[in-house]
């Protein structure tokens, strides 16, 4: 006969043996003996020993693949393996400690049910999950107001890519009219990102102060933010993973002239948006997951989020316009637009460097409706 668990009752081939455990109450007086069965070899053999372990061990094992997984499918195949793992996989402790490499989801895979899964992590207090999920429906979904809220959520609990995102939002008044920009809120909101240490934060900070721009302007002040951006990005390059990979020989090197890019657009090779102008080969840093999800949705479709509406021209941006002429076009050639001074000075070093060409005079095709807010040119940013 067999139990609920598929094991059998024991037979004759089974040992049991008598152990007498003498226990006392507080009177010294000895309580009754227990026994314990010990089962033959083959049928401890069928014993399941997975089923025995807690499952407070299994869902710290499970917090620990979460936070270090490199890929989604290094989670997730986890889930489909059994119905004991699917449950505890999804707790809320493991999904509050998933890494964002969790989150790098395809935007062609993109469906209800991975969206069920960023909500359910972002209810478990993943802030990572909040953020990603916020720049999805903000941008992506247009869902303003949900979006702004998760981002909002993430920059509470600290998350710097959270808030230098709100204050593109209120440099530019995404999400609502011309009227609707703080200059102010995100000048505060990018001070506090780049205390947390955020690059394109302080990138974005040092260009206020020059300009002017939200706050009282401060040319030396402002230059030594730059200058401070770009020693923290050659820093974070150098101690990056995808750094030791590259032999450094072949990407920090000096050359008396500025090294041009083989492929500016779509570079194969590690890019240069750092130290061109000085002759170092630096990789450029890589995208973050939502920022990656925003470029391949938009240029799924045809690079055009909407009638009138323009992709920021920064390769690792992906952010759209949410009215026309929200983003600022460059003041020399007018091609280009970009959401932030930070993305336009990325991308000057990148790529546009090379192909930025002046005009005597350019128009808007849609006539004379723009916000008037020209990019200032960074030619004047320097390494020192």
């Amino acid at each position: 006969m067999r139990t609920r668990r598929g094991l059998c009752y024991p037979r004759a081939d089974v040992c049991v043996e008598k152990i007498v455990v003498k226990r006392s109450d507080f009177s010294g007086f000895n309580m009754a003996c227990r026994k314990r069965r010990r089962l033959s070899p083959e049928i401890a053999a069928k014993c399941d020993l997975f089923d025995a372990l807690p499952d407070d061990l299994v869902i710290s094992i499970l917090s620990k693949l979460s936070s270090t997984a490199r890929c989604p499918s290094d989670f997730f195949n986890v889930l489909i393996t059994c119905k004991r793992l699917n449950s505890l996989a999804l707790h809320s402790l493991v999904l509050s400690k998933a890494s964002p490499k969790v989150f790098s989801i395809k935007a062609k895979n993109w469906s209800e049910s991975a969206h069920g899964f960023l909500k359910a992590c972002a209810d478990a207090g993943n802030v990572e999950a909040c953020y990603t999920l916020g720049m999805i429906r903000f941008y992506c979904l247009q869902n303003r107001g949900s979006g702004a809220s998760l981002m909002a959520k993430a920059a509470i609990s600290s998350h710097a890519p959270a808030l230098y995102s709100l204050a593109v939002i209120q440099f530019n008044g995404s999400g609502g009219s011309k009227n609707d920009k703080d200059l102010r809120a995100g000048v505060a909101l990018c001070a506090r990102a780049a205390f947390l240490g955020h690059i394109d934060a302080l990138r974005e900070l040092g260009h206020c102060l020059q300009d002017g721009y939200g706050v009282r302007q401060n040319i030396a002040e402002g230059r030594r933010f730059l200058v401070q951006a770009n020693a923290r990005e050659l820093a974070l390059v150098l101690s990056s993973t995808t750094a030791s990979n590259i032999t450094t020989r072949s990407w920090l090197t000096w050359s008396p002239h500025p090294i041009p890019h083989p492929n500016p657009r779509h570079p194969t090779v590690p890019g240069c948006p750092l130290l061109s102008d000085f002759g170092c080969n630096v990789p450029a840093p890589e995208a973050h997951p939502a920022s990656r999800f925003l470029a391949e949705w938009f240029g799924a479709r045809g690079g055009i989020p909407g009638p009138g509406l323009r992709l920021c021209s920064h390769v690792g941006c992906g952010r759209p316009e949410t009215r026309k002429h929200e983003f600022r076009r460059c003041s020399v050639c007018g091609v280009v637009n970009y959401c932030s001074r930070a993305c336009q000075a990325l991308d000057w070093k990148l790529r546009h460097k090379a192909e930025c060409a002046p005009v005597e005079r350019w128009l808007d095709e849609e006539g004379e409706g723009g916000d008037g807010n020209g990019v200032v040119d960074v030619n004047d940013e320097v390494i020192s």
